[in-house]
């Protein structure tokens, strides 16, 4: 545990962190403008979530300090469950046994003082439909994909977390 502890503290961790999270973002990019796969609403609030965990890899690359790595875990944490319930409800979506019982906005739900749509509508409009499922790979969707990826972050931040209490009462010398 105790070197799960020493590798969360550095920059190594948090640079590959930002980096496969930058990487999916880029892949949303890449599937969005070059492929011509049109994001929907929960396609936009994944994407979101992907931007978060790339804020909380880069704040603790920035500035690597104990106040700056919390801030970086719960940035991270929040984004990937926020990330994992929109991934799992466009499953439902795409899998509901009505299509039409379904439907999903066309307007993402950004707070007023952030209207990514407005702001930069290229990447966080949303121009697609919830229920196309049409790119597959291994014969699973984008939506599955995700879900499964953010499983993965979710783990991964589980496993520091806990490596790095258990750290903290594992080999201490006894006091008594």
């Amino acid at each position: 545990m105790h070197w799960i502890n020493e590798f969360s503290k550095s920059k190594l961790a948090w640079l590959l962190l930002f980096s496969s999270s930058m990487g999916l973002f880029l892949a949303a990019l890449y599937f969005q403008h070059v492929m011509d796969l049109r994001p929907c609403i929960q396609c936009i609030y994944q994407r979101t979530a992907v931007v978060g965990i790339v804020i909380a890899g880069i704040i603790p690359l920035l500035y690597n300090s104990f106040p700056t790595r919390m801030l970086g875990y719960g940035i991270w944490g929040y984004s990937a469950f926020k990330g994992l319930m929109s991934a799992r409800e466009h499953l439902e979506i795409i899998f509901a046994s009505n299509p039409f019982a379904n439907i999903c906005d066309i307007v993402p739900n950004f707070p007023s003082f952030m209207p990514l749509h407005e702001w930069l509508p290229s990447i966080f409009a949303a121009t697609g439909e919830c229920n196309e499922n049409s790119w597959q790979f291994l014969g699973m969707g984008m939506a599955s994909w995700l879900q499964m990826i953010f499983i993965g972050y979710l783990t991964a931040l589980a496993i520091v977390v806990v490596g790095n209490i258990a750290s903290q009462f594992i080999n201490k010398p006894d006091t008594f």
